[in-house]
């Protein structure tokens, strides 16, 4: 009995199902039955994509499957895709809500969250119109859900803290991939923690791409793994092909627009770039 727009679920299906959409009420999307992952996360790792708006879609197209009671051919739950249902939603997000339920990974630290809750938001926003005062589309919220705990209230209970992502990114970056402290108990790992640095370096620009990292945030990762001489050595040595990587993504970065470096910095990079390529060249040789 609630009016509509007390009752949006109410609303949107009632939309939809005067435009005939099948099954106007389904709310569960996930991806093919049998299989998983959005495939963002492999897109943004090989670098082969053009425009940011293309790793919402890829999203959007692994996600249109709709799951619940009497789906699938066989009547049970087996997904369905229901393209027209879930654009519907996308175009009717303002705000993207993710939940964090332990201390040990975080937004930065596993692929998984950009190339899906970063995803979601910017599949959200290609459905914005476009505002006229940034020729941009509208921005889509992204809260943050810090599950496993919080400071107490007066009455004893926990107080779950909500961030945007922005601050929380922040907040991971410098405590994690900008800390020296951090950053040399990954050396002292060797191989393992070259690649975790790299790993971090890749998701970095798929943050940036489907949400947004402060200019700052690529600046000191430079200085930090790629422009101390110490450092880079030190990775170089351990894992080639991971340093090869941060570099690579310090110049990707550049390169889309997601980081504003001046032309010295730059050039450095890519004597940097050129002379690992060198390097695996000369180790691969060896062994062919």
């Amino acid at each position: 009995d609630e009016p509509l727009e007390m009752n949006f679920i109410k609303k949107h299906a009632q939309e939809l199902e005067l435009d005939g959409v099948e099954r106007p009420a389904a709310r569960l999307f996930s991806n093919p039955p049998g299989d998983y992952g959005s495939m963002v996360n492999e897109v943004v790792g090989s670098g082969d994509w053009s425009e940011e708006e293309s790793l919402g879609e890829t999203w959007k197209g692994r996600n249109v499957f709709s799951f619940g009671r009497n789906e699938g051919n066989g009547g049970g739950i087996t997904g369905t895709a229901r393209p027209e249902v879930l654009d519907k939603l996308l175009a009717s997000t303002e705000r993207v809500v993710q939940e964090i339920d332990s201390v040990e990974y975080g937004l930065t630290d596993i692929q998984e969250y950009y190339a899906n809750t970063g995803a979601l938001k910017k599949a959200a926003e290609n459905r914005k119109p476009i505002d006229k005062k940034t020729n941009k589309r509208k921005k889509v919220a992204l809260s943050v859900v810090e599950a496993f705990g919080g400071p107490q209230s007066d009455d004893g209970s926990k107080k779950v803290p909500v961030r945007d992502v922005e601050e929380v990114l922040r907040l991971e970056y410098r405590s994690k991939l900008l800390n020296p402290k951090w950053r040399d108990a990954m050396i002292s790992q060797g191989s393992g923690g070259a690649y975790e640095v790299s790993q971090r370096m890749t998701a970095m620009v798929g943050w940036a791409a489907t949400s947004e990292v402060d200019n700052f945030v690529f600046d000191q990762a430079a200085e930090r793994y790629a422009l101390d001489e110490e450092v880079a050595e030190k990775l170089q040595r351990a894992n080639p092909e991971a340093f090869k990587n941060v570099v690579r993504r310090l110049l990707e970065a550049s390169g889309r627009g997601m980081w504003e470096a001046d032309e010295e910095t730059l050039d450095k990079l890519r004597d940097l770039y050129s002379d690992a390529d060198d390097l695996i060249e000369q180790v691969d040789s060896m062994f062919t």
